[in-house]
């Protein structure tokens, strides 16, 4: 736990700015600043602000407050989301953080590609930073994540289920790549038609702990050797099934499941949107230390770098860190 208070100013300062800019790209820096608090480099964070500011629009302007007897009509409304940043700043005022997310994040789970799965993920961190210390700028942050998925709520049906593989891994190299040449996250959405099923047995909430775990681990190993095919939007095949599985601790139990099966849609259909035509064999040049890797991450700066390397780290092994520093070399850093 940061106790230096960093991460309360950046989220203070940050809690002014919208999730979005640009009409449709998101916000990364409550995440980012999150990330680098946790892994103790705190003494980061304003530095790293300072260089994204130029990234960062005002808050949206409010259009009506959501309630608890209209929420529906305004989910999946991204004009409202300032309203619903508002109604879950109400929300956790009145009730203690998990049980406003166990409420919610059934109802929010089936949109999990909503904003190209940004919202799940800011989610997770803010999720994180609640379970190392609880205060009022963790809960505004948390309102911040859960408002912003549900002005994105983007739920997907159609998409016919292919039969699967017994690992993770070998799931997702079953996983058939879109058709054609189409251009953005939610076109290519739309062009997933078909996806292999992965773990859709799955029923006990251990089982489903250990499932997402493999799943996260699978989708992060695979950059190293894929990553090449879209170097930003790859990483959400990790970062989002991993903010998920960051969740688990503080929701029922029985969340769980659903919660796995949720994941491995979103991760599949990213791999589906973005797979290069082959891997590469990918092999670093020196042995790979945690700590070396994170300041690779930090001195390159690129937010989906930060937040890449900081999943690979949860997973912890030598393929994880190698899939981070491949990370590193293929995307343009923050300047």
């Amino acid at each position: 736990m940061d106790t230096s208070g960093t991460l309360e100013e950046a989220f203070e300062r940050l809690h002014s700015t919208g999730p979005e800019r640009n009409g449709w790209l998101s916000n990364h820096a409550p995440m980012v600043v999150e990330a680098l608090a946790a892994h103790g480099r705190a003494g980061d964070v304003h530095r790293w602000l300072d260089l994204y500011r130029g990234k960062l629009e005002d808050f949206p302007e409010p259009v009506a407050p959501v309630t608890d007897g209209d929420w529906a009509s305004a989910l999946g409304d991204p004009r409202r989301a300032a309203d619903w940043i508002g109604y879950f700043s109400r929300a956790l005022a009145e009730r203690p953080w998990r049980s406003v997310l166990a409420v919610w994040w059934p109802r929010l789970l089936p949109g999990i590609y909503a904003g190209a799965t940004h919202p799940v993920i800011r989610v997770g961190h803010a999720v994180r930073a609640l379970g190392s210390g609880e205060n009022q700028p963790r809960r505004t942050e948390l309102a911040h994540g859960l408002g912003y998925w549900a002005a994105r709520h983007q739920p997907v049906a159609g998409i016919v289920q292919l039969p699967g593989g017994t690992s993770a891994a070998g799931t997702l190299d079953a996983v058939p790549p879109i058709a054609g040449e189409v251009l953005g996250f939610r076109a290519r959405l739309a062009a997933v038609r078909q996806l292999p099923v992965w773990a859709g047995e799955v029923t006990d909430p251990d089982v489903a702990r250990e499932r997402l775990a493999e799943l996260v681990r699978a989708a992060t190993h695979r950059y190293a050797t894929h990553g090449h095919g879209e170097p930003t939007m790859l990483v959400h095949a990790a970062t989002a099934p991993n903010a998920v599985l960051r969740a688990l601790d503080a929701l029922p139990r029985e969340l769980w499941a659903p919660s796995l099966h949720a994941a491995w849609a979103a991760s599949a259909a990213v791999t589906a949107m973005y797979a290069p035509s082959a891997p590469i064999v990918y092999t670093p040049s020196a042995r790979l230390v945690a700590d070396e890797v994170l300041e690779l991450a930090v001195a390159h700066g690129d937010e989906h770098v930060i937040k890449f390397t900081d999943t690979a780290l949860d997973v912890g092994d030598e393929t994880a860190l190698v899939a981070a520093v491949r990370a590193v070399e293929i995307s343009e850093p923050l300047v």
